[in-house]
């Protein structure tokens, strides 16, 4: 995969991430696999509004829909959000390298002042 690809895909999957309700249809779906009516039970928006958020997730290949006789039930696509978390992960070790870099330095600074 190529770096913009990568970065295409990232974007659209923290944009996606960055409502409330598609988080929430997310943590619904790690339950298991549901249609659209099955989600808008649990929610207080309309069946458009949440087909609109399964579109969005969709796009984002966070979820998948398939057909099941009449039923189109969405699900979730772990390796997209696995792929989102291994990108996390990598800035959570560099922002600890520099904070463990920066607390030497404050350490050492203070003992040169208390050595004064």
């Amino acid at each position: 995969m190529t770096a913009r690809s990568e970065t295409t895909r990232l974007d659209a999957t923290f944009s996606a991430l960055s409502d409330a309700t598609r988080r929430s249809i997310l943590l619904r779906l790690a339950r298991g696999d549901a249609t659209v009516g099955e989600l808008t039970e649990g929610f207080e928006i309309s069946q458009p509004a949440i087909s609109r958020h399964l579109k969005v997730l969709e796009k984002a290949g966070l979820i998948r829909r398939s057909r099941d006789a009449q039923r189109r039930p969405a699900r979730l696509e772990e390796q997209s959000i696995a792929d989102a978390a291994t990108w996390i992960e990598r800035y959570r070790e560099l922002w600890e390298s520099t904070y463990r870099r920066l607390d030497a330095v404050l350490a050492k600074e203070l003992k040169r002042r208390k050595a004064r």
